[in-house]
């Protein structure tokens, strides 16, 4: 008996709707797409089956490879078929001279494969449109990630913090806090925007292993669990007195993702010898953070917002300002870092419903990383309204 909660009907028939609309708009001669990745089909069928999605403007139909009685238990879809391989798609449509495809997340294999059953001649990049639709969350979306934001706060502000003690590592206390989140409903993943992009727990460090920077695009780090694993945190790096304690770890809920991360320090910060550059870099990101908020506004432009904030930075802190990365906050829901981004080069205006993780952070070269995170929806009048909770003081927990 499936107790999971189903992507509504009208939801996922306004998104096909919404895609259609959308490839008229950009090209009124479109005749097929093809869409085989795992986010994009949950996010048009309501299951995250291995298939092939074919959309034309008169019929929608997801081939399913494995395994359709799941499909079908899951999927509120109106047109779930078996396909045993890709033949069954020869002969069963009129084969256009060009089909879009998601180009950033098909395989040169899978393209070869589809091809010699829809030998069709052209393709065209599938995967923008896709993500401009995913940018605006609708009331059923942000619902989920309300509600994931509400776990985030919980467990990141008041549950880890009871956490710490002497002793014990980054990888384990990492682990404590995404069990806090499980028990509480959380989905467990983090997906990100490439194509082999996922991660379950986010990343835990203490001091200076959050300055290790790591080869995914963001502002903070940490050592891993080994070399092939630079996540979770080291299980050789034990907590000590005096630590900051850089806890970036997600949530989500029914596949929709929120982004959080708070710093704490472990032990009284007057006993602290850096005490005063660690409070001054804090403070700045409290106050920077809710400075980017009050001007996420619908209309407003990101990078104008990138503009007018990046060089009010403090020249003390400019170098380790974000890490080296150019941005200020990305848009977040089926993946944590999808487009559109905070930063330079992103002009269309803000929409309502559009959701922002807003995450000023700053490298202190000897200390460790300081800074925020939180996650925001954009609203129809006002500022950018957190789903997890509020920039706050460092938090200190007792030795």
């Amino acid at each position: 008996m499936m107790t999971h909660n189903k992507v509504p009907k009208a939801e996922l028939d306004a998104r096909l709707a919404a895609l259609r609309a959308a490839l008229s708009a950009r090209d009124s001669d479109w005749q097929m797409a093809l869409i085989n990745n795992k986010i994009s089909l949950y996010y048009l069928t309501g299951t995250m089956q291995d298939g092939v999605l074919v959309v034309t403007p008169d019929s929608a139909t997801f081939w399913v490879r494995r395994w359709l009685p799941r499909a079908q238990e899951e999927s509120e879809f109106a047109d779930l078929r078996p396909m045993k391989s890709f033949r069954v798609l020869e002969g069963s449509y009129d084969v256009p001279a060009t089909a879009y495809v998601e180009c950033k997340t098909a395989s040169l294999e899978w393209l070869g494969l589809v091809r010699k059953y829809l030998p069709f001649g052209e393709y065209r990049n599938l995967s923008p449109i896709l993500a401009d639709l995913r940018a605006h969350k609708s009331a059923y979306e942000l619902d989920c990630m309300r509600r994931a934001g509400v776990i985030h706060e919980e467990v990141l502000e008041r549950v880890a913090p009871t956490l710490l003690r002497e002793g014990v590592s980054e990888a384990v206390l990492c682990a404590e806090i995404y069990k806090e989140l499980l028990a509480r409903g959380a989905m467990g993943i983090s997906r990100f925007n490439q194509l082999l992009g996922e991660d379950v727990a986010g990343l835990c460090a203490f001091s200076e292993n959050g300055l290790r920077v790591t080869a995914f695009d963001g502002p903070d780090g940490n050592a891993g669990t080994c070399i092939a694993m630079p996540a979770i945190g080291d299980n050789h790096r034990l907590l000590r007195k005096n630590d900051l304690v850089l806890l970036d770890i997600p949530s989500g809920l029914d596949g929709y993702h929120t982004d959080k991360s708070i710093v704490l320090h472990y032990g009284r910060l007057a006993d602290n010898p850096n005490a005063d550059v660690i409070v001054r870099a804090y403070d700045f990101c409290v106050q920077f953070e809710r400075a980017v908020a009050e001007r996420m506004t619908a209309g407003a432009i990101p990078e104008e917002i990138f503009l007018e904030l990046w060089p009010t930075v403090p020249a003390e802190f400019a170098e380790g300002f974000m890490n080296g990365g150019k941005f200020l906050g990305h848009s977040i829901g089926l993946v944590m870092d999808e487009p559109p981004v905070l930063a330079r080069g992103f002009r269309a205006p803000l929409e309502p419903g559009m959701t922002f993780a807003v995450e000023p952070k700053i490298a202190l070269p000897g200390i460790g990383v300081v800074g925020t995170e939180n996650t925001y929806e954009v609203l129809s009048e006002g500022p950018a309204r957190s789903l997890t909770g509020s920039p706050r003081e460092l938090i200190c927990v007792d030795a």
